[in-house]
């Protein structure tokens, strides 16, 4: 895998890549990275988008692996910028491409937003892409927004977790497996970007359950290990 402060696509499971555009300290202090997934299969998945400033920056790197004409599903956890902020562009970019998302996200947002009709997800809904079958899981408020879930990956154990373990700098380092938890938890006191929903222990122990290989961070590197244990360490920390 490349190591590299320019944007970069990298495969971190079988059919995987994660795309990740750096932001340099200059206008983030410390760097900062924004990170989106594609899943290469019969019916390929872009997971987020980045901010629409991004759209020209994610296209060019998907045209590494396929073209982006082929996307059929733009997947977001939440309505922010830079989950789905070039949705409208990849929509105009891919003719054959639906939007997925929450049932929340989709009556709030995105039916007013683009003219595609989403795939409104339900909690524990099945998107069969042919080889990975991905399971949304709705996770309202967690970390925030009451339209937010994630998806897993049945076949890979890959939990798409969002703005989950957001780590500073530029995620120079597509892939780990060392502590990524002391850093994100230190970012998360430092900005608190949790909502402080009550529900929050239930819904990480509903995602450990998934018991997830590899979790495909937003923010920073993707990391591979036990999920489970590393999810109910963050539970343990949002309890103190």
């Amino acid at each position: 895998m490349n190591i590299s402060p320019r944007p970069s696509i990298d495969e971190i499971a079988p059919g995987i890549h994660r795309i990740s555009i750096p932001v340099p300290p200059e206008m983030i202090p410390g760097g900062f990275s924004f990170n989106q997934y594609l899943v290469v299969d019969e019916r390929p998945l872009l997971f987020h988008t980045g901010p629409k400033r991004m759209f020209a920056l994610v296209r060019e790197q998907i045209e590494k692996v396929l073209p982006v004409s082929k996307l059929r599903y733009i997947a977001f956890s939440h309505v922010e910028a830079d989950e789905c902020g070039g949705l409208a562009d990849f929509l105009a970019a891919a003719p054959e491409a639906r939007p997925v998302c929450s049932e929340v996200a989709a009556m709030v947002s995105i039916r007013d937003l683009v003219d595609v009709e989403p795939l409104a997800m339900a909690d524990g809904q099945t998107l069969d892409l042919g080889q990975h079958k991905l399971v949304w899981q709705s996770t309202p408020h967690l970390p925030h927004g009451w339209e937010c879930g994630y998806l897993f990956d049945t076949t890979t154990k890959t939990l798409f977790c969002g703005d989950l373990f957001t780590q500073p700098g530029m995620g120079e380092r597509p892939l780990v497996s060392d502590d990524i938890l002391t850093v994100s938890e230190a970012f998360r006191r430092q900005t608190d970007y949790f909502s402080h929903t009550r529900n929050a222990p239930a819904l990480i122990e509903k995602l450990a359950q998934l018991q997830p290989e590899r979790l495909a961070c937003m923010h920073g590197s993707a990391w591979s290990g036990d999920g489970a244990a590393l999810l109910r360490k963050l539970g343990q920390s949002l309890a103190l």
